[in-house]
């Protein structure tokens, strides 16, 4: 997969599919079903590592599962997320996008927020040619600022998720994921801008949707989200769990 790839997918109008993982075996077998990008989330603080928010997990952890991924990964696009505070300067940014990508073997790197720092960062990340992926709505390293909710919900906060999205596209982002927003709004963003936007929790309109594997699976801790689906039920193993997901997706019967 590359991203010339997934523009065309989105101009074609086919649904991008997108999963969490974080070792070599789920790696292998969300490559083996067909997903399209593979995102080593920071959410690996809270499904892997037991913490109550993401905000722990350190840039050389980021790296370690970035590795492993990509050793069992050998065709999905693999987005490895900036962990929290890895991202606070250009510099520092710069560097962490380093040993993402020749250490772990990153293919894009992740990045939350539309402030101008972060504009700033991802345009000179472009510059140094790494590909960037941007993250608007609920922001889950900002959760104990904001907590969790849904963004976007009124006329005046819909209007600047949409600004921030084609302002992260203007700088250089090409990639977009939109994490709780209204269902609309999403569909806006992704007419507004020609960069993938890939939702979670944000309804169909977007051009692709990503879950956290273990929702899929029914293994999280504290039970399924309500806008994720366990695909592990009837299915009759982890293997098919992911392929019916992939399916889903793929015909948009998911999220419906």
């Amino acid at each position: 997969m590359t991203l010339s790839r997934l523009k065309k997918m989105k101009m074609a109008e086919e649904k991008i599919v997108c999963l969490t993982a974080y070792d070599a075996t789920m790696g292998y077998w969300l490559d083996q079903a067909g997903v399209d990008v593979i995102l080593v989330g920071d959410t690996l603080g809270m499904v892997v590592q037991g913490h109550q928010t993401t905000l722990p997990v350190t840039l050389q952890e980021m790296v370690y599962h970035t590795q492993m991924v990509q050793r069992g990964n050998q065709h999905a696009w693999c987005v490895a997320d900036f962990p929290f505070m890895s991202d606070i300067t250009i510099e520092k940014a710069c560097e962490s996008a380093a040993m993402l990508m020749k250490e772990g073997h990153a293919n894009m790197v992740k990045l939350e927020g539309g402030s101008p720092r972060t504009l700033s960062i991802i345009e000179r990340l472009s510059e140094l040619g790494v590909p960037v992926c941007g993250h608007l709505g609920l922001l889950p390293q900002s959760v104990e600022k904001n907590g969790y909710r849904r963004a976007g919900k009124d006329e005046a906060s819909a209007k600047i998720l949409l600004e921030n999205a084609i302002a992260l596209e203007k700088a250089g982002a090409e990639m977009l994921v939109l994490e709780c927003v209204p269902d609309y709004l999403a569909g806006d963003i992704s007419r507004a801008t020609s960069i993938p936007v890939i939702g979670i929790g944000s309804g169909g309109e977007s051009d692709g949707q990503v879950l956290v594997l273990t929702d899929i699976l029914g293994t999280s801790v504290g039970g399924v989200p309500p806008f994720a689906k366990n695909y592990l039920v009837g299915a009759g193993s982890i293997q098919q769990a992911i392929q019916n997901y992939v399916d889903e997706v793929r015909s948009k019967k998911f999220p419906g």
